[in-house]
């Protein structure tokens, strides 16, 4: 994974959890839904880069 993908990914991830707060603060539920979907998102997206770096390691490693 790369530095760029690490650093989108983590800031999808704070940008869904600040959704979150600020849905909880305003009991804006629709807002609240976004948040958590978007930051379950990101999560997805790195465990998914995750397991591309363990494959790149795993073929290196055989190399």
């Amino acid at each position: 994974m790369s530095f760029t993908d690490k650093v989108k990914n983590k800031v999808e991830e704070l940008t869904g959890k600040t959704k979150q707060s600020i849905g909880d603060a305003t009991n804006d539920e629709r807002l609240v839904a976004e948040g958590t979907a978007q930051e379950m998102s990101a999560k997805a997206k790195q465990a998914g880069e995750h397991v591309k770096d363990a494959g790149k390691d795993a073929r290196d490693a055989l190399s």
